[in-house]
């Protein structure tokens, strides 16, 4: 089984334009990614894709593989599937390039789905972990997700999902991390397939998945990445080094 880790890099961001050619320690927050990734020894390969010049030669000059984007892309999924389209791979990992301090377990988590998965039952493993403060529940940017008893992903949402009608029963809430492990063939359908009214309601293409019948397998985990998505997340990874 041939497993890739693909690393989506736009230059742009709404919130913190080229935050991913910051200088984190001496090298940019995109080239201390990829190198956390390869440093994990979890990959066969590891590439960024992008549609930045600077992001392709930041990666190329530092002796490591990137991939222009041909075409412009709504999500990440649509990004790596165009670059993944004629590789030769079975599973695909998206890393998020914002968050240089990768760490293995998740990951590993990620990718033992599928070695278990001898019937391929699985399209795609996510990670999912427990929140419990009421304003993090409430949150809109904090995306939620609920299972059924296999740990398929049932749905995905912005609101508080399930709604607490009756409190006290034991429902736990879970908030989704956004890695993600693609069967090849599921990513392509993704690429392939229009966007439907829940995924354009929500903003979240994990719903496409679901919407055309894919399966996700979540994982919970502990291990909670950190993503720098504004000045203020720059400034504490600086204080990590």
């Amino acid at each position: 089984m041939k497993i890739i880790a693909v690393i989506p890099a736009r230059y742009a961001s709404t919130r913190f334009p080229a935050k991913l050619m910051q200088d984190l320690g001496g090298k940019t927050v995109i080239l201390r990614t990829y190198q956390a990734a390869i440093e994990t020894k979890l990959f066969d390969d590891v590439f960024v894709v992008t549609d930045s010049d600077l992001i392709f030669k930041e990666i190329i000059s530092n002796g490591g593989k990137a991939i222009m984007s041909i075409k412009e892309h709504e999500s990440g999924s649509d990004r790596i599937a165009e670059a993944i389209e004629n590789m030769d791979v079975d599973i695909v990992i998206n890393v998020q390039g914002d968050e240089p301090f990768i760490n293995k377990e998740p990951l590993e988590k990620v990718i033992e789905v599928f070695k278990k998965d001898i019937d391929k039952k699985v399209d795609l493993a996510s990670l999912m972990f427990e929140i419990t403060d009421k304003n993090e529940i409430q949150n809109p940017n904090n995306v939620k997700v609920i299972v059924d008893q296999q740990g398929f992903a049932l749905y995905f949402s912005r609101s508080v999902i399930p709604f607490p009608r009756e409190e006290n029963v034991g429902v736990r809430y879970m908030k989704h991390v956004g890695i993600y492990a693609f069967r090849k063939e599921a990513l392509l359908d993704f690429y392939r397939l229009p966007m439907l009214s829940l995924e354009a309601s929500e903003k979240l293409e994990q719903l496409r998945y679901l919407e055309y019948g894919k399966r996700i397998k979540m994982v919970e985990t502990t291990h909670v990445g950190i993503g720098i998505d504004t000045i203020e997340d720059l400034e504490k990874a600086r204080k990590m080094l």
